[in-house]
């Protein structure tokens, strides 16, 4: 009978607090489905207890507040709640659709770099981003039936502001405790490093993932030190290792190019897989096909950006190391102290540049250049730029590389070796001026976002093989090394490769996964295909060959410093044509090998080979990457190779 009472009086009391807690715990669910709902459009959804309890601390704890109000005005205050999560998930959910991550405090700069691709992000924008504003007018019209049937003036006659807020504030502590309790030490090193922001929004929440976020964005306002001395010894005892690892190693291409002039092409958003890509017949890439037969070729070569996209390919070709993964590194920390390729060249008598028709301040490269010691920086207004000369969001590369060639050409005359890096322009995303680009027949995949990009790619490739012609009637090829790479992916959804590769014209259908012509995208093959080509390539060198290994952007420097007989002291990569073992590591967490390639986000990997692979093998992967991301994080953030240089040599000195 007792029992009996108690379950009766525990039953009432739930009837009773649901009853009189309507409006919070809409806005509890509300909040809640805002968080699923951005996870589902972003990362993907998959049901887990984790990050719903996650985000039921933040939820429960801030909104445990609003009892210090009558209930009359509780709805202004979770209403204010509600407009500030659907804020932060309209965007997140933008900025992930542009950058493939979530909005940060320490990112909001790249925002302002928006303005000057919006043609890009407006081609990405959809109503789908804007969904989150249903759950406004569902909470809206909980008030309105709540007001209806006289709900706030009967609470007010029984609710205990005081009381209340204690124990909702109790729930919400019960909550964290719980929380706390199902985090093992790989979800805590993820969370304190905060590299991989997706896998914290989707294994954590939204509103922890926020908190945590703002947390880590104070730590250096609060102390420009913090953290300081921990950073300082791991980046001396790093490098005390690499330094005994790294003896000099001779091999085949050792000093091969010293002295000669070395110009890289930093070409916009060419991926690899258009290398040898037909369409009707017709190559879509003819002078870059052509070049790769008398050119060093990697087509396993691998970016490893983070936010900054095209400025991070260049820190990363310049220093070896990884992009900051807290803001973004061109625009928050380019008052650093960097070794690099220009300063470096410089060391050995090189004039060293950089030609971009862009605003010289768009990605702060007029700042970040003088902290590479550039000697001149060429930007839009070292060029001539008419409305006819306009393809996307700058000059022609056509007009681009002709007006180059006139300024390589006064460079020359200097009698000395220089080192220049040229940034293309017109193959960047929303390649929606297909007008411009040329009679390119790309058959069904007409009218697609695929197939305007295979036109933009195929008049890029025009400009390019232009450009050789120039630089050799010139006379320019002659003593010129010439580098070139793809500097990102083009974000060219899955879907548009499904059509591409799985299309079957006569049958007007997609090939059924079943099909022996299947392409496979799935288990991460998609991702293997952000692959970019780098090539090498000198008029008079008779090493014209392929490549099949993996090469990471951070190998650039190591590789070029032995070909052009320089040396890094911080580089996180190997020269490619070592006998290092190839590891490419992304600024995420993921790590790719000749064998195997992780995600951090899921965990899990899959095997390149038929070789089996062993937990051991993985598990020493991860903390090498994870090492190399700590390292190369802090010496950008707290300025080591300026502040602990010195100490280094004294300590490498007394070990030597």
């Amino acid at each position: 009978m007792k029992v009996e009472n108690y379950l009766k009086k525990l039953i009432y009391s739930f009837k009773r607090y649901f009853s009189t807690n309507i409006l919070f715990l809409s806005y509890c669910l509300i909040s809640i489905l805002l968080s699923l709902t951005l996870r589902a459009l972003t990362v993907g959804f998959t049901f887990a207890v984790k990050p719903i309890l996650c985000d039921l601390v933040v939820i429960v704890i801030i909104g445990s507040f609003g009892y210090f109000f009558k209930p009359s005005n509780q709805f202004k205050y979770f209403f204010t709640l509600i407009l500030i999560f659907t804020f932060l998930c309209i965007a997140n959910s933008l900025y992930y659709t542009f950058y493939k991550s979530f909005l940060s405090i320490s990112l909001i700069e790249s925002m302002i770099m928006l303005k000057d691709v919006k043609s890009s992000v407006f081609d990405k924008l959809r109503v789908i981003h804007f969904v989150y504003i249903i759950y406004i007018i569902i909470f809206i019209q909980i008030h309105k039936s709540l007001n209806k049937k006289k709900y706030y003036f009967e609470i007010e006659k029984i609710e205990k502001s005081s009381t209340m807020f204690k124990k909702t504030l109790f729930i919400g502590f019960i909550f964290m405790i719980v929380s706390i309790l199902l985090l093992n030490k790989s979800d805590v090193t993820k969370i304190s490093k905060n590299w991989n922001r997706e896998y914290i929004l989707q294994h954590f929440g939204l509103y922890t993932y926020t908190i945590n976020d703002f947390i880590d964005s104070l730590k250096p306002r609060i102390d420009n030190n913090f953290g300081y001395d921990i950073a300082a010894y791991e980046f001396r005892e790093f490098y005390k290792e690499e330094n005994k690892k790294n003896i000099k190693e001779i091999n085949e291409y050792t000093g091969i190019f010293e002295g000669k002039n070395l110009l890289v092409i930093h070409a916009e958003s060419i991926q690899n897989f258009l290398i040898n890509l037909k369409i009707n017949g017709n190559e879509v890439t003819p002078n870059l096909n052509k070049l790769i037969t008398e050119s060093i070729y990697f087509n396993r070569f691998y970016p490893q950006i983070s936010t900054g996209t095209s400025s991070d390919t260049e820190f990363t070709f310049e220093t070896g190391l990884l992009p900051s993964t807290s803001g973004i590194t061109f625009v928050s920390y380019f008052d650093r102290e960097y070794e690099g390729i220009s300063s470096l060249l410089k060391k050995k008598g090189y004039y060293t540049f950089v030609m971009h028709a862009n605003d010289g301040e768009y990605w702060n490269r007029n700042l970040m250049y003088k902290t590479f010691e550039y000697d001149k920086y060429y930007s839009k207004n070292s060029f001539v730029v008419t409305d006819d000369d306009v393809i996307g969001i700058g000059l022609s590369d056509k007009e681009f590389f002709k007006q180059s060639t006139i300024l390589l050409k006064e460079i020359e005359k200097n009698k000395i070796p220089f080192y220049g890096k040229i940034i293309t322009l017109t193959n960047h995303s929303p390649f929606d001026q297909i007008d411009k680009y040329g009679n390119f027949n790309v058959g069904y995949l007409e009218n697609t976002e695929m197939g305007n990009y295979l036109k933009s790619a195929h008049y890029a490739d025009e400009a390019l093989g232009e450009f050789f012609d120039l630089l050799e009637s010139n006379g320019i090829l002659d003593d010129t090394v010439i580098v070139l790479y793809g500097d990102h992916e083009a974000r060219i959804p899955k879907s548009e490769f499904n059509y591409m590769y799985n299309y079957n014209e006569e049958t007007g259908r997609l090939l059924d996964s079943n099909d022996e012509n299947y392409f496979d995208l799935e288990n991460y093959r998609y991702d293997l295909l952000k692959n970019t080509p780098l090539i090498i390539y000198s008029k008079d060198s008779d090493k014209a060959e392929t490549y099949d290994t993996i090469v990471g952007m951070y190998d650039l420097l190591p590789t070029l410093g032995n070909m052009f007989n320089f040396k890094s002291n911080y580089a996180m990569g190997h020269d490619a044509f070592g006998t290092s073992e190839k590891i490419v590591i992304f600024p995420n967490g993921n790590f790719l090998t000749n064998k195997v390639y992780y995600n951090s986000l899921k965990e899990n990997y899959i095997s390149l080979t038929d070789e089996p692979i062993s937990e051991k093998y993985i598990n020493r992967l991860k903390e090498y990457s994870e090492k190399r991301l700590s390292v190369s994080n802090n010496l950008i953030l707290h300025d080591l190779i300026k502040n602990e240089k010195n100490l280094l040599k004294e300590e490498l000195k007394f070990e030597k």
